[in-house]
């Protein structure tokens, strides 16, 4: 899989003008958004912890690897419904990006961030956004990304070592992982065994489970082959969610995006989405 080229060039004069209307949308968001819970109730209190030299994981709902707090820093330190709008825009716009890479055309993309997964995420101002930018990202940089949510990434993860190593031997997967791994190392270091923390903030939130799992193990399966004989990253991208036995709707958005560049399996796809959210919804 080829990823499309990007490329914008604007002169001085319509970088000003886009930073602008930028600054204009989060103002207006943030007299319209309503409260975002997960970045109510989970990462600006984690953040907020952190920077009083607290740890992340003292919040029940926080399971997610200890860097993920680091980019939302400026935006914690906000007011919070200027940083919840803020959040918003950099979601909208991570999103836009990595589907444009993956080749989504203007109708496909519109589809893509009208979906349910998508709209959900915005809404409830979780950290999927940052897991999606880590796909098309340099692999050093990108596996920080999807580190963040294994469940959105693992499978693709494991794509990207397997590649790595076609490409350059052990040397260029060492090149590659290492520095998640020192990274991984030193948060031990600093947090304690801090994977031990994730059972208990799982278990208060599994009602929410969107999961297919187990039944979808044998779909990831049939993914991860295609993947591996094709070497296509679509079929790894589809595949990570049908391997965790935890997900949320929102998580289903890097299903939905590993066939945003055809346009009417796009679009059937998030009709298809709809019709389950009005079945759920007429049951309660």
């Amino acid at each position: 899989m080829k990823l499309k080229p990007f490329s914008i060039r604007l002169k001085s004069w319509q970088w000003a003008v886009a930073v602008i209307l930028l600054i204009a949308l989060v103002i207006a968001l943030s007299y319209v958004l309503l409260e975002a819970v997960d970045f109510h109730n989970c990462f600006r209190p984690a953040v907020i912890g952190v920077l009083y030299g607290r740890s992340p994981f003292e919040i029940a709902c926080y399971f997610n690897v200890p860097w993920a707090v680091l980019p939302l820093i400026p935006i914690a330190i906000l007011p919070e419904q200027i940083g919840r709008a803020v959040l918003f825009v950099c979601a909208l716009i991570a999103y836009t990006f990595t589907a444009h890479r993956f080749g989504a055309k203007p109708l496909t993309l519109v589809f893509f961030l009208l979906s349910p997964p998508v709209i959900h995420d915005l809404i409830n101002g979780n950290l999927d956004w940052m897991v999606v930018l880590g796909f098309v990202l340099p692999h050093p940089v990108g596996i920080f990304f999807l580190a963040i949510k294994p469940q959105l990434s693992a499978a693709l993860a494991l794509f990207w070592l397997i590649e790595d190593w076609r490409a350059g031997g052990w040397r260029f997967v060492l090149r590659n992982y290492m520095p998640v791994a020192i990274a991984f190392l030193i948060t031990l270091a600093i947090f304690g065994i801090w994977p031990l923390c994730f059972g208990i903030g799982l278990e208060a939130s599994w009602e929410a489970n969107a999961s297919l799992w187990p039944m979808s193990i044998a779909v990831g399966l049939a993914l991860m082959v295609a993947a591996i004989r094709q070497r296509n990253q679509r079929f790894a991208t589809a595949a990570s969610p049908c391997f965790s036995p935890y997900l949320k709707l929102h998580s289903w958005n890097v299903a939905l995006l590993a066939f945003v560049h055809r346009q009417p399996e796009t679009i059937a796809a998030v009709v298809g989405l709809w019709i389950l959210v009005a079945i759920r919804a007429a049951g309660g």
